[in-house]
């Protein structure tokens, strides 16, 4: 005897159209925080400004996948902690990847493959970097002064707070401090 238990949660604010989450689909998925991360990304323009820094050198009728498509995914991969390409092979046809990049979940086109994606975060330049770096920054430290009213004058932002303990036990840590303007 197989026990399955419906639930459904209406998440009207963030797609045009309803959204329906049932977990007893053939056609699931357990990446449903993206559809969150979507709404935020909405909100601050995130992928929209990045991509912009993008300097997309492919010809035009050639592109299946644009650079913000391209970009999306790889944000909404990371943050459901897919961080390899590799992962892409899975999540092109995932129902709830297909859905945050605004295809049709069951029927809508695949995402960028793993080459794809490989060529893409391969074929940024130092300036793309660099544009993309500084924008960043630009977002992260307006959304914070917005969001602290001017009470702040310095904002820290820890870049690479990251423990390595196979490096002999030390934890790298940079810190970009810029005055709120």
């Amino acid at each position: 005897m197989t026990k399955s238990t419906t639930q459904t949660v209406l998440l009207s604010d963030l797609f045009p159209q309803p959204v329906l989450a049932a977990f007893d689909q053939h056609n699931s998925s357990s990446n449903g925080g993206a559809v969150l991360i979507r709404g935020i990304n909405s909100r601050l323009r995130l992928s929209r400004r990045l991509a912009a820094c993008i300097f997309d050198q492919r010809d035009p009728d050639m592109v299946e996948h644009s650079v913000h498509d391209l970009l999306r995914q790889r944000i909404y991969a990371v943050a459901c902690g897919y961080a390899d390409c590799n992962d892409a092979a899975h999540l092109r046809n995932d129902p709830v990847h297909r859905l945050v990049l605004d295809r049709d979940p069951i029927e809508g086109n695949p995402l960028g493959s793993q080459p794809t994606r490989s060529r893409f975060e391969n074929s940024a330049s130092r300036k793309d970097i660099s544009r993309l770096g500084t924008e960043l920054a630009e977002i992260v430290v307006g959304h914070h002064a917005r969001r602290l009213g001017g009470k702040a004058r310095r904002i820290t932002i820890d870049l690479d707070p990251t423990d390595d303990p196979t490096h002999g036990q030390q934890t790298a840590v940079r810190y970009l401090q810029r005055p709120l303007r």
